[in-house]
């Protein structure tokens, strides 16, 4: 599995990231079907297939249920294998999501995360925004915390997880990764993965398969790791099947 840059952060990610909401979270979901949460060993033999494909990065997040305590507990290999990276200012809580992005909720975020995942530091902690008020200041102070976090050494890069195109181009300046939406039927981020790739910033990918309802997902995966300025394509599932198939793909899409 090929390694790119994170942007200018000095982290070397792979081309294909393994998303986690799956291993944590089925309740107010867009997948196409219903799903039960794995047990720990259906989760350990994923992990363990991720890493012998060469697979470092795991994306997790505070509303992805039990996520991020699973990864803790279950995480095979040394914690130099892994590329972590989690978000903050969103829980999921008894079926519902609460956002709050002050700079004290983002702190305590941060630390919870570090307790559940059973880490000293994360990799990369991205603003996991609701859509709204992304094109004005509203997220500015939360990256300042996380920044803050960043000079304490508990975090390694700061990022922004947004929903629309002028968030992208808006936080593009404050932080050192962007998460954006891209796909076969949506492709309105392109212009923020060229501004990135401009400003040297690492660009995560999401729904890449369109949240399961994607066509063909190899090709829409291999169009994707062709995409300049892209440094990691974040697919979850809990299949070792799939995932060796979406690694296959963007492998295949190289040569």
């Amino acid at each position: 599995m090929e390694l790119r840059p994170l942007g200018s952060t000095g982290i070397k990610v792979s081309l294909l990231g393994l998303g986690t909401v799956k291993l944590g979270r089925n309740e107010g979901v867009k997948y196409p079907r219903p799903f039960d949460l794995p047990d720990d060993r259906s989760v350990v033999a994923l992990l363990e297939t991720a890493q012998s494909l060469g697979i470092n990065l795991l994306d997790t997040a505070p509303a992805y249920g039990r996520s991020e305590e699973r990864l803790g507990a279950l995480r095979p290999g040394r914690r130099e294998d892994w590329v972590i990276v989690t978000k903050a200012g969103e829980t999921f809580e008894r079926g519902e999501s609460f956002f709050d992005f002050s700079p004290a909720a983002v702190q305590t975020s941060v630390e919870r995360s570090l307790r559940r995942l059973r880490v000293d530091y994360l990799d990369g902690v991205l603003l996991h925004s609701d859509g709204s008020g992304e094109d004005g200041d509203r997220f500015l102070p939360a990256a300042e915390a996380l920044l803050r976090l960043k000079e304490q050494g508990k975090l390694r890069a700061t990022g922004f997880s947004g929903k629309t195109v002028a968030g992208g181009l808006k936080m593009l300046g404050h932080v050192d990764l962007l998460m954006v939406t891209y796909n076969a039927g949506y492709r309105d981020e392109q212009v923020v993965i060229d501004a990135a790739r401009q400003a040297g910033k690492g660009i995560l990918i999401k729904k890449a398969l369109a949240s399961g309802h994607a066509a063909d997902p190899a090709q829409a995966l291999a169009d994707i790791a062709a995409l300049p300025g892209v440094s990691s394509i974040v697919v979850g599932t809990m299949s070792p099947d799939n995932l060796r198939k979406n690694a296959q793909a963007v492998t295949a899409a190289l040569r």
